[in-house]
């Protein structure tokens, strides 16, 4: 009999709740005044808020707010986990996604499908695109369509920008003017949404306490494409998808960089295992990245993920850019199984309590 975590049992009692918006601005269009780009943020206000320093979450691509929330099965979500020990939370829904809206002024906006979904989130040991994808057991459910956990999670996907460098500048854009308002806070990150938490504490250094990147957007320079075979991966290296490393949008680098250039990298042939992939990093001597030197930082990655064969890669970008970090693999910390979306998965609470447990300890 599985025993329900404190999460899940009892009420949670909030001081205050509320949302605004940041970073929108006004435009003008066929002589009509419109407000765009706005950031939605819900905050919560537990009635015994025992931690200092409050905490920003933000989402990955397709996803919203939502995902902190609650769970697939009906579980309790990370925010729970949070305002339960303690903390302000502030939930986004990044620009151009969800209650943020829509503009209607040309910007092209994608989806992702269903065999999307159940090959990099819910089933991945059914399709066997990377080698730890058979690992994948934490999913609530088969994850199939037709199965009411995928189900609920389906419906919860919304589109999102095609732009991501455009997406990139805008939650920068709208993080900035947040942490303007509210002052010094923790920095939560998943997957695409990874980016914006170095863009936006190379822009307020001195406002981010943390940051708490789940397997952020990688690896280096170019995006990697799972097969599925022999070779099992290989690189699109017709687009250089991350030009400053780890971000689309440049960050502050020393040396600086001049204007329209971007870093110098090498291939880097060694991998730590025959389930890692190979890479990209800086050419030597590596530019530093200083904004980023002096805050606490945390890469968390899930054993089953097709994150598992390349965050590495991104822990080795930030050395080489003089960042001390941890990169902390779930599997390490006894958590078996997991996937990409592990805030949905059956251990998300003993997850929490980890980065819970981290945090605590910056306050």
């Amino acid at each position: 009999m599985t025993i329900p975590h404190p999460t899940d049992t009892g009420p949670i009692t909030l001081a205050d709740h509320s949302y605004f918006y940041t970073g929108a601005s006004y435009i003008e269009v066929d002589g009509k005044r419109l407000l765009r780009d706005g950031m939605y943020l819900e905050k919560f206000v537990p009635q015994e808020q025992t931690q200092t320093t409050p905490v920003v979450m933000f989402h990955g691509a397709g996803q919203t707010g939502l995902n902190y929330i609650g769970t697939p099965d009906g579980r309790r979500g990370w925010l729970h986990d949070f305002l339960r020990a303690g903390f302000c939370v502030y939930i986004v829904d990044q620009p151009e996604r969800g209650r943020s809206g829509h503009s209607l002024t040309g910007r092209q906006l994608v989806e992702y499908d269903v065999a999307h979904i159940e090959n990099h989130f819910t089933a991945t040991k059914n399709h066997n695109l990377w080698p730890q994808s058979q690992l994948h057991t934490q999913w609530p459910g088969s994850g199939q369509m037709g199965d009411s956990r995928f189900d609920h999670f389906y419906a919860s996907q919304v589109e999102f920008l095609s732009d991501r460098t455009a997406s990139e500048l805008l939650t920068q854009q709208a993080g900035v003017k947040l942490l303007d308002l509210i002052g010094p806070a923790f920095i939560v990150t998943h997957s695409q949404s990874g980016p914006m938490g170095w863009l936006i504490a190379d822009a307020r250094p001195d406002c981010v306490k943390a940051i708490l990147a789940l397997e952020p957007n990688g690896p280096p320079f170019f995006d990697v494409q799972y097969t599925g075979g022999q070779p099992w991966y290989e690189y699109d290296l017709q687009e250089l998808a991350r030009p400053y490393g780890l971000t689309r949008v440049p960050l502050t680098f020393e040396p600086p960089l001049a204007n329209d250039e971007t870093l110098a990298f090498e291939h880097q042939p060694q991998t730590p295992d025959n389930e890692s992939v190979d890479g990209y990093l800086q050419s030597q001597p590596a530019r530093q990245l200083p904004h980023l030197q002096k805050i606490p930082i945390m890469i968390m990655v899930a054993e089953a993920s097709y994150h598992a064969p390349y965050d590495y890669l991104t822990s080795a970008f930030l050395t080489q850019a003089g960042v001390d970090h941890e990169l902390v693999f779930l599997k390490q910390q006894g958590f078996n199984g997991n996937g990409h979306m592990v805030m949905l998965e059956k251990n998300n609470h003993q997850v929490a309590d980890v980065m819970i447990s981290w945090l605590s300890k910056l306050n």
